[in-house]
């Protein structure tokens, strides 16, 4: 694969007992040494138009005043240093080099995957929250919508918390389809099964909120029976995945069941996907906060591009996942032909 990477992330300190902090690039690097095939490359920072596309330009200029006032403290998990800012930018930056790099036909071992940090996927319009300033994938898809690049990007947030700034920005938006797999009541709080959208976008928001210790047979379920016919009926050009790797069974921030073994599925079934509707592929950075297990999560995504064939669990989901599957399909617009028929 292709990881877009700045050392400008690096300087985005928030102090290491913070879970959000430079470490975690630095273990994914050290990880993707043991490993062939990997390209490092580096892109233009996202512009501050760019960025105020989908935030407020209010909170865009309030965020570079905190940053250039030395930081501290956004809220009680947020934190930022003068450096944060061209972090930040720089984040942005590369999730438009991996939607971009993707759509110009990058894939197969060159498929991109962005390396930036702060995370994204909790950023609202008009706010900063959960260790997010700007929205990367937010910023990437509706670039390359509005050069013309793509009409339709789908993106699937595989993190084990709720995008909600991600569904927050593209709530009332046609043209960008976003679904969430992530643990049922965690932080934010938000992302239940009848949040599909408004307006133009009726239908453009899944979730899917699993219940916790759930793992690889649930999460595979969850994909074929909700994610893959969703977004296949979106038909989009483009798909982002939100990769976080907090989902996995020895996170220290989640109680979920994925095993790294896991995350090659979902990659092989993405890809899978990707190739069936004839669209590109990217990959962005969210979360992941057990060192070991985030840089083993990258690098299974990488092994799987670049040829390893990971194994399916044969065990059914559970119960509980099934009703919860057969619910979603009964309840969301993306199934209305399904009820129908």
């Amino acid at each position: 694969m292709n990881f877009g990477y700045s050392e400008a992330c690096l300087a985005h300190d928030t102090g290491k007992r913070h879970p959000e902090n430079p470490d975690r690039l630095r273990a994914i690097r050290q990880a993707l040494t043991r490993k062939h095939g990997v390209e490092y490359v580096e892109s233009p920072p996202a512009t501050e138009a760019e960025v105020t596309a989908v935030h407020d330009g209010g909170y865009v200029t309030e965020f570079r005043e905190f940053c250039e006032d030395g930081g501290g403290n956004w809220d009680p998990d947020t934190v930022a240093v003068a450096a944060t800012w061209d972090a930040a930018l720089e984040s942005a930056g590369l999730a438009e080099w991996a939607a971009k790099a993707a759509l110009s036909g990058e894939d197969g071992r060159s498929t991109p995957f962005a390396l930036g940090r702060p995370p994204g996927h909790h950023a609202v319009e008009d706010d900063a929250m959960g260790f997010c300033f700007f929205n990367n994938a937010a910023v990437a898809a509706r670039s390359v919508i509005d050069e013309g690049e793509a009409e339709r990007v789908a993106i699937l947030d595989w993190d084990v918390h709720h995008g909600n700034g991600t569904q927050d920005i593209f709530y009332g938006d046609d043209d960008v389809f976003y679904v969430s797999i992530h643990e049922d009541g965690l932080y934010p709080g938000t992302g239940e099964i009848d949040e599909s959208g408004e307006g133009d976008g009726e239908g453009t928001t899944l979730n899917v909120p699993l219940p916790a210790g759930s793992g690889d047979p649930e999460y595979r379920s969850a994909f074929d029976d909700l994610v893959a016919p969703s977004l296949l009926d979106f038909d989009p050009d483009l798909v982002l995945v939100s990769a976080g790797f907090d989902a996995h069974r020895h996170d220290p921030i989640s109680r979920m069941r994925v095993s790294t073994e896991g995350y090659g599925m979902l990659t092989a079934r993405v890809r899978e996907l990707a190739d069936e509707a004839g669209a590109a592929l990217g990959f962005v950075l969210e979360g992941g906060y057990g060192l070991d297990t985030l840089s083993d999560g990258v690098a299974m995504v990488h092994e799987v591009f670049d040829g390893m064939e990971p194994v399916v669990p044969d065990e059914e989901a559970s119960e509980e996942v099934r009703e919860l599957i057969a619910e979603i399909r009964d309840a969301h617009p993306a199934f209305e032909s399904d009820a129908d028929a």
